[in-house]
C-alpha cells in the first residue's frame, strides 16, 4: 500500500492532461481487480457510471443502502442497471447495529445532537463502506473542485489515508455545467428529485429541497452548521471532506 502512496505524485504528473475516460481506463489496468466505484448516485457518479459501462466495464460498481434511502433513489438503481445492463452491487448496514442503535437513540437520533448524528452515519455509511472497500487498493469517487471549498486541492488521483487505498477523482475538475451538459447528451438517467430543487441527495429523513438562493448543501443536515456537515466518508490529510452526494 505504500508503494502505491509514493506514487500518486508521478500518477498525476503523468495524467495532468488527461480526460476522464482516460483516468479511468488508466485505473482498470492498473489497478485490474483491486478496484471498485462507490456511486452515491449523484450526478457525477451517473456520468461515472455510463463512462465506466462503455470503456471500464472491467471496474465494479456499488452503493450503500442506508435504509433510509427516497424511493425515487431505489428508482433510479433499477432505471441505471436496465439502461447498461449492469448489476450494481448494494452494501447495508449491519442490522445488529442499526437495531441496538435505534433501540438504545430512537428511530430519529439525528435530530438530537451532532454526536448521534455522526453515529448513525458511521452505522449506516461507513461502516458498510469499509466492508466493501475489504481487498481493494484502489476505489473510484466523484469528488469535484468546485463542490465546496474545502475540495479546491482535489487531484484526479489522491491517497485516502483514512482507508489506505488510492482514490481517483476523474471528475475533480468538472463544473455542475459540465454534468448536465454530459447528463443530455448521453440520456444519462438521473434522480428526479434534481428536478425538484434536490441539488444533494441522501437519506429522506436528512435532506431536504433548497430555496433559491441556499447554498447548495443548505438541504443536507439543515439544522446543523455548515462546517459541522460531514458523514464521515471522506478524509483528505486527516481532516473530514464533505461530499456533495453523500
Amino acid at each position: 500500500m505504500n508503494q502505491n502512496k509514493n506514487k500518486i505524485d508521478q500518477w498525476n504528473d503523468d495524467h495532468r492532461d488527461a480526460d476522464a475516460v482516460e483516468i479511468l481506463r488508466w485505473a482498470a489496468k492498473e489497478f485490474g481487480a483491486k478496484i471498485k466505484f462507490a456511486s452515491s448516485l449523484g450526478l457525477e457518479d451517473q456520468v461515472i457510471t455510463d463512462m465506466i459501462a462503455k470503456f471500464a466495464p472491467e471496474i465494479p460498481i456499488f452503493t450503500l443502502d442506508t435504509g433510509r434511502l427516497f424511493q425515487e433513489t431505489y428508482d433510479l438503481i433499477q432505471e441505471t442497471e436496465r439502461k447498461y445492463d449492469i448489476k450494481v452491487s448494494i452494501f447495508f448496514p449491519n442490522t445488529d447495529d442499526v437495531q441496538n442503535m435505534v433501540a438504545t437513540y430512537g428511530v430519529n437520533l439525528f435530530y438530537n445532537s451532532i454526536e448521534l448524528r455522526k453515529m448513525c452515519c458511521h452505522t449506516r455509511k461507513v461502516e458498510p463502506l469499509n466492508r466493501a472497500f475489504s481487498g481493494l487498493d484502489s476505489w473510484v469517487c466523484g469528488l469535484r473542485k468546485d463542490q465546496a471549498v474545502s475540495r479546491v486541492d482535489v487531484e484526479k488521483i489522491q491517497w485516502d489515508a483514512a482507508n489506505s487505498l488510492v482514490k481517483v477523482n476523474p471528475l475533480c475538475d468538472w463544473s455542475e455545467d459540465d454534468l448536465w451538459q454530459y447528463i443530455k447528451a448521453h440520456d444519462v438517467p438521473y434522480n428526479k428529485l434534481h428536478d425538484q430543487g434536490f441539488p444533494s441527495i441522501g437519506c429522506a429523513s436528512c435532506t431536504r429541497a433548497i430555496k433559491d438562493g441556499e447554498d447548495i448543501r443548505a438541504g443536507r443536515w439543515w439544522w446543523e452548521l455548515p462546517e459541522q456537515k460531514e458523514c464521515g466518508l471522506h478524509v483528505v490529510d486527516g481532516k473530514m471532506v464533505r461530499k456533495m452526494s453523500d
